[in-house]
């Protein structure tokens, strides 16, 4: 049987010495190496997306990878992708790293410098516990779609272009739907979710930041459950606090909230820090609010650019919502998605505050009108996206409802050609 190896490295040298020492095994079938955590979570989710036979037996890290820590991708790798082996490369061989490795959902480790018999015997073993586990699935397995639900951010280019209306939105058309649906704020200095939907609760997500194991049971006892059905994560009332809140913390949270739920939603606000910065990068799909006019479409493009730089999200896997919009105005969803680079949604939120005012200013969003034009574009945007579940009659019809596999995901991640030549495009408005 031929082994399929993954190798992880970001350093090119180490990159060429594993490569080298891997062709010498039996029966091995190494790939091109992969040079940081963002592309390899994209490989293995569009392989998984063909087939669950497309994806390696084995994932090699090197432990100097990023810019997700090595022990967190191993983390999200044997989450989201349970039937691959992963191994992880280090020089740091104690026990105490074993142990935080085998924790993370490692199948084996290997020192530094190499050694082609340790190397071989991890690489089996870990081989062979793959297709252990892919033999036990079958070849229909959902688990390959990832563990559990869809995560969704929503973030704003710039203040004021109604992120947390729309994140709001877009988890009360989920669980209308039937979908179990989490919403999570990470605007942690200024974060409006609780004063949208009028809640008073003590707990925030402050309280899940310095647990090393979120527990279903600890989980439980952060979430506050409205009476929608939506559960809400809460930012701290004290906005200085929300520096508690680092980047493990928010990928164990994530993580645990996509385990318990359907749909998650997460309101990112419009300041970046490590913090949302990692939700961003987890997400299935990371939306970007803006509205059409010159200083938000620069914003935009200005965010786009900082998450490319930072390897959290290419401008081709952004999908970017236009807000208030009105066909008089100059600056059309069209031109917004060639200055950008990204994909913008069919659905275009039209202006009308008239509509929200009432319910704004009581903290009842989910008061909102069904005849509201506002509400049904938003909800047309969760139906794009995969977030509601299709009634029966949908169904036999032929209409879209939930994405809940795979490769639906990836093809709201990214949009293909047309995107990708946008990007090109890019630099109609500069700053």
């Amino acid at each position: 049987m031929t082994t399929r190896i993954l190798p992880v490295v970001g350093d090119a040298d180490a990159a060429r010495s594993i490569t080298t020492l891997l062709s010498q095994l039996p029966d091995a079938e190494p790939a091109a190496p992969v040079g940081d955590s963002t592309s390899l979570i994209d490989t293995l989710a569009r392989l998984a997306a063909e087939s669950i036979d497309e994806l390696p037996e084995v994932v090699l890290v090197h432990e100097r990878i990023g810019p997700v820590p090595a022990l967190e991708l191993i983390r999200e790798v044997a989450l989201r992708f349970p039937a691959v082996g992963v191994v992880l490369v280090t020089s740091d061989a104690s026990p105490m790293l074993f142990s935080a490795a085998m924790d993370s959902g490692a199948r084996g480790l290997v020192g530094l410098p190499l050694s082609y018999e340790e190397l071989a015997q991890r690489v089996q073993a870990a081989a062979g516990w793959s297709v252990g586990v892919r033999r036990h699935l079958g070849q229909g397995a959902e688990v390959f779609s990832g563990p559990g639900g869809i995560v969704v951010t929503v973030s704003g280019a710039k203040g004021g272009v109604g992120t947390t209306l729309t994140a709001v939105q877009l988890a009360l058309a989920a669980r209308a739907s039937g979908m179990t649906t989490a919403l999570a704020d990470l605007d942690l200095q200024a974060g409006d979710v609780a004063s949208y939907l009028d809640v008073q609760f003590r707990r925030s997500i402050v309280d899940l930041a310095t647990i090393q194991d979120i527990s279903p049971r600890v989980l439980q006892d952060a979430v506050f459950i409205h009476h929608t059905g939506i559960g809400l994560l809460l930012a701290p009332g004290e906005g200085e606090r929300g520096e508690e809140v680092n980047e493990r913390s928010v990928r164990q949270i994530v993580s645990a909230l996509r385990h318990r739920y359907d749909v998650v939603v997460i309101d990112c606000g419009t300041q970046m820090n490590s913090a949302n910065a990692a939700a961003i990068e987890m997400a299935d799909t990371t939306l970007l609010l803006t509205t059409p006019d010159v200083v938000s479409v620069r914003a935009t493009k200005r965010m786009v650019r900082l998450w490319d730089r930072l390897q959290i999200r290419k401008a081709e896997e952004t999908v970017t919502v236009v807000n208030r919009h009105t066909k008089n105005t100059e600056i059309q969803p069209q031109l917004i998605e060639r200055i950008t680079g990204t994909r913008v949604s069919r659905s275009a939120i039209p202006a009308n505050f008239k509509e929200l005012q009432a319910v704004v200013d009581a903290g009842r969003l989910q008061d909102l009108e069904s005849k509201s034009t506002v509400k049904q574009a938003i909800w047309g945007l969760a139906g794009e996206l995969g977030l509601v579940k299709a009634q029966e009659g949908e169904r036999k019809h032929g209409k879209p409802g939930r994405t809940r596999n795979r490769a639906d995901r990836d093809r709201v991640r990214n949009p293909g050609p047309s995107a990708i030549g946008a990007r090109r495009a890019r630099g109609q408005i500069e700053p």
